[in-house]
């Protein structure tokens, strides 16, 4: 259960996690999970096709060496074992247990489980925490509470259960391992889900690659996703990590698996779900809306060189060439092919998917022209024609003159069309030879299964489509760029003390007055409490001002026509100011006053925003912004603290970057001061603690090159426990 669900049905939130627990008592009960001496199940049936009657089939046919105990108080033996009544009545206390037992007995046998010693239990039953109802939700909690507290681990409840081929420990009901025959090997899968733990198995043993772990965690109630992953990445056998996320709760420890992960040279490959849930839909600032939980996920897996997708078919089409140990260093692609259509289906999908088709060099042109026929292209893409079918060498030939330049970092092999007449053997040792030789990923796209089992056997990854094999290039220099970044080290910044206030939002000049106390631009103005101050205010910050309502009850003032830019007298200053004032009065509003502001010229808007996410924590925001920012939609978010260089790097992604560097004779835009801002903003999100929600700066003029930057508007909000540590102050007076 999310947070939100969690907190309509007014049940109390998780357990603190893993990090919360003694270091022995948790590593202890994952190290029983995964790689147990002893295991019991609760629940035993003969029958093999039943949850309680799988495991004991598995571990028996998968080779586990470990005792196996049985329980059922109607059986004296069950599949050919001794079977026990209890718990209690086992010769030991088991490392795992395998609660395979109906819902309403669950509780009870996890406590028994508890009370007898064992380590961890796997809860197979549904009807906890993913239950609306809260006397669910707290069954759950209170299960994993008098579990911890004698030391035992849960997986689940609502788990599939976990297999590990690498001892024959494989305590899962899954029929997919009787319809797909396991074999150990490179790849870990953990998953929320028990379908998605185990389809990409049977994509990948379909594919002749071996899965050492296939696990499923359920609810996450006590062992969470992040925690297996981490043991699964530190087991020496795995090289290759693939999840399916559908709700992150343990952000710090997910961090800490990416980390673990690079220094073992692990690629990490993710589904999240929940890209369009309606709770990642617009709050009520900007920066709500648009740093939303699914844009901080992408933020957070690309500062930890996590690679995200979107379905089982992306999670595992790569796995064959990051198990071979490639880590590009560049995007160039060199694209060969005996087809022109190919060849320009491929120029038109590189450029998509961020790689570059550059000209090759003349010496390797020319060393490919005295290979080629005179009708055949020896650009980037290579056309080698039909004459590959009449001349079996030319592709060794062609492959061995780019495996001794430096034109490429990746290469396509396109072959729509081979097989009878063409020497396919050669050619697959042709592109396996490149491969040996360069260290260079090689994917050849074939769509005749008998062309391409030829590659499959040379150990070239081959694909039928080609935009596939396009996009796993693209895939593995992008994810080897994204690995080769470290996170920055993170130093916390001096603790800011945001503004006491009455509601949600800070008055506006209450807010500007913190942030510019903090270095922030802001931009000239003045708080008037009456006509002859906004008078003033005139005269000093003229000749052309804002005015706007200032009251905490009225965060969005132009929504509602509490704002009249560019006035350019005192009377209609005057006008504006006794305006403002009776419409905050009609309306109900706290009126803090007025705010005359100098109107601040500049060549573009742009927005900054900061908000305490409540997983991944605070995330600045930095892009385009003005009236139109949601619909533009063109922003960069970034974990806090970071430098002013990261801050440059984020802008080059976006559109709007066209500006920033300056165009048909317009200067460059004054970028500097604006990464700074945003640099400060992130060490006053972060020096804040909990006590602020969100900071909106929109707009952010930033004028030409060496004119700076100027913030016109900002939004404070403060967070709930900063809202009910002030109801808790009002009612102890």
């Amino acid at each position: 259960m999310n947070p939100a669900d969690r907190e309509r049905a007014g049940v109390a939130p998780p357990l603190e996690r893993e990090s919360a627990l003694p270091a022995s008592r948790a590593g202890g009960g994952l190290s029983a999970a995964l790689n147990p001496r002893s295991i019991a199940v609760i629940g035993a049936s003969d029958n093999p096709n039943k949850i309680g009657g799988r495991p004991l089939l598995y571990l028996a046919q998968f080779g586990f060496r470990g005792a196996v105990y049985p329980i059922n108080p109607n059986r004296l033996e069950v599949q050919g074992r001794r079977c026990y009544p209890d718990v209690a009545a086992l010769p030991e206390a088991p490392d795992l247990v395998i609660v395979a037992a109906p819902t309403t007995h669950v509780v009870q046998a996890v406590d028994d489980c508890a009370a007898r010693g064992a380590k961890a239990a796997i809860v197979m039953a549904s009807g906890f925490g993913e239950m609306s109802d809260a006397s669910a939700v707290e069954a759950e909690r209170g299960m994993v509470v008098r579990a911890r507290a004698a030391g035992m681990r849960i997986v689940g409840p609502n788990s599939q259960g976990l297999a590990n081929f690498g001892t024959g420990a494989v305590a899962s009901f899954s029929t997919m391992f009787i319809e797909v025959e396991p074999a150990d090997g490179p790849v870990g899968i953990i998953s929320q889900s028990g379908m998605m733990s185990v389809a990409p198995y049977g994509l990948l043993r379909r594919r002749g690659i071996g899965v050492r772990h296939a696990h499923a965690t359920g609810n996450d109630a006590d062992v969470t996703l992040s925690e297996l992953a981490l043991a699964v990445v530190e087991d020496e056998a795995v090289r290759l990590l693939l999840l399916y996320i559908e709700s992150i709760q343990d952000a710090p420890m997910l961090a800490r698996v990416a980390a673990a992960a690079r220094e073992r040279d692990v690629p990490i490959v993710a589904v999240k779900t929940g890209r369009t849930a309606s709770g990642q839909a617009a709050a009520r600032s900007h920066t709500g809306a648009l740093a939303n939980e699914d844009r901080v996920v992408d933020a957070f897996f690309r500062e930890h060189g996590i690679w995200r997708v979107d379905d089982v078919h992306e999670l595992v089409s790569a796995s064959e060439a990051y198990l071979k140990g490639w880590r590009p260093s560049g995007r160039r692609l060199v694209v060969v092919s005996n087809s022109g259509a190919a060849c320009v289906m491929a120029a038109d999908a590189a450029p998509s998917l961020g790689l570059a088709l550059e000209p090759l060099a003349a010496p390797t042109a020319a060393a490919l022209a005295a290979q080629l026929p005179n009708f055949a292209t020896v650009t980037n893409p290579v056309d080698v024609t039909a004459a590959l079918l009449t001349n079996s060498s030319l592709l060794g030939g062609i492959l061995s003159v780019l495996a001794e330049t430096d034109d490429a970092d990746l290469l396509l092999l396109s072959l729509p069309v081979a097989g009878a007449g063409y020497d396919v053997g050669a050619f697959a040792t042709a592109a396996a030879d490149y491969a040996r030789v360069t260290g260079r990923p090689i994917a050849v796209a074939s769509p005749q299964e008998s062309v391409a089992a030829y590659f499959g056997a040379a150990g070239v990854p081959v694909f039928a489509n080609q935009t596939d094999a396009i996009r796993v290039l693209a895939q593995l220099a992008h994810h080897a760029q994204l690995m080769r970044k470290r996170p920055p080290i993170r130093v916390s910044p001096a603790s800011t003390t945001a503004p006491p206030g009455r509601g949600r939002f800070l008055g506006e000049a209450q807010g500007m007055a913190f942030l510019q106390a903090h270095g922030l631009p802001m931009v000239a103005h003045r708080l008037c409490r009456t006509a002859n101050e906004a008078r003033m205010a005139f005269r000093e910050l003229g000749p052309r001002v804002a005015v706007k309502a200032c009251s905490p009850d009225l965060p969005h003032k132009s929504d509602s026509g509490l704002v009249v830019l560019d006035i350019d007298n005192e009377a209609d200053v005057v006008l504006a100011f006794t305006d403002l004032e009776t419409r905050m009065d009609a309306l109900g509003a706290t009126v803090d006053g007025v705010i005359v502001a100098r109107m601040a010229k500049g060549r573009r808007e742009m927005v900054l925003g900061a908000k305490v996410d409540p997983v991944f924590g605070p995330v600045v925001m930095v892009g385009d912004g003005g009236r139109y920012v949601e619909a533009l939609d063109d922003i960069a978010l970034l974990f806090p603290p970071f430098t002013v260089e990261q801050v440059r790097d984020a802008l080059s992604t976006l559109r709007l970057r066209v500006f920033l560097e300056g165009r048909r004779g317009d200067p460059p835009m004054d970028v500097e001061p604006l990464c700074r801002a945003a640099v400060r903003l992130g060490e006053v999100i972060v020096g804040a603690g909990r006590s602020l929600a969100s900071i909106d700066l929109n707009p952010v003029i930033v004028g030409a090159e060496g004119e700076g930057v100027v913030v016109v508007d900002a939004l404070v909000e403060r967070s709930s426990r900063a809202l009910a540590d002030t109801a808790d102050s009002g009612s102890s007076r």
